[in-house]
């Protein structure tokens, strides 16, 4: 039998399509992974830098989701590269890496994530992207290379100094813009239509235009939407288009709103 594996965001992403996810702060069964199927999404962005989300359970939803056809990304927290590992053998497909500052920082990053030529990641055996099948080391180990995402975030001023170096490091995916970050760096916390946000998402974009990376922006949910259409318009592929939380809340308002408008007056 032959061994296959397919990340769906990075195919979509090949394609020049728009790539969205899911981020998920309070989840904690695999039942998430099927409703993310079921609205459309392409991955599940686990959160564990502003979430409490155990490592163990976010293994469990992220075999979920490979059983389901979602991609199950995982934001670590700031530079914890043996999270980032234990993830990645616990079924993850892709690795978001907060706060880079300069290039040195995502080859860091690439030496964590990606196994050799590419990196340093230290091999596992019996894993779940297989079925927990036996599978030869080098062709389990380029089929891993293949389809883990390496998403690195810019979201500093300092990041953005760096972002052309950034951009050309060989093993990064995705440059993935904290807005909300960004532009409080920037001295115009939220304003993200303010001309140095603005020139900032323009610089990013056409640094992964010339590196063939894949842009990306975070921090638009909730927002208006035409942020998402400028974003999508310059040339934005991958983006935390909401996160389960505020999506429950947003429609439980809206139910509620509708049922309370039936009611005798």
């Amino acid at each position: 039998m032959t061994t296959q594996l397919v990340n769906p965001l990075a195919e979509r992403l090949k394609r020049g399509d728009l790539g969205l996810a899911l981020m998920v702060h309070h989840a904690r069964t695999v039942d998430i992974a099927l409703a993310a199927k079921v609205c459309g999404f392409d991955a599940l962005y686990f959160d564990l830098q502003h979430s409490p989300l155990p490592e163990y359970e976010v293994a469990q939803m992220c075999v979920a989701a490979l059983g389901v056809g979602v991609t199950p990304l995982v934001r670590i927290p700031e530079k914890d590269y043996g999270m980032a590992l234990r993830v990645l053998d616990g079924g993850a497909l892709g690795i978001v890496v907060p706060d880079v500052a300069n290039a040195d920082d995502v080859r860091a990053a690439v030496a964590a994530c990606k196994y050799a030529p590419l990196g340093q990641r230290s091999s596992s055996a019996s894993l779940p992207h297989f079925g927990y099948q036996p599978v030869p080391v080098v062709e389990a180990r380029k089929m891993l290379n293949d389809n883990t995402l390496l998403i690195v975030m810019i979201e500093s001023g300092a990041a953005l100094e760096c972002v052309e170096d950034i951009a050309a490091v060989q093993g990064v995916d995705v440059l993935h813009i904290g807005s909300s970050d960004l532009s409080a760096d920037l001295g115009v916390t939220g304003v993200l239509t303010h001309p140095k946000v603005t020139a900032a998402f323009e610089r990013i974009v056409a640094a992964c235009r010339k590196h063939g990376k894949i842009p990306g922006i975070g921090g638009l949910a909730g927002a208006d939407t035409n942020n998402y259409e400028y974003a999508i318009k310059l040339g934005a592929r991958f983006m935390s288009a909401a996160n389960e939380w505020a999506l429950m809340i947003a429609a439980g308002k809206e139910r509620v709103k509708s049922i309370r408008a039936l009611a005798p007056r």
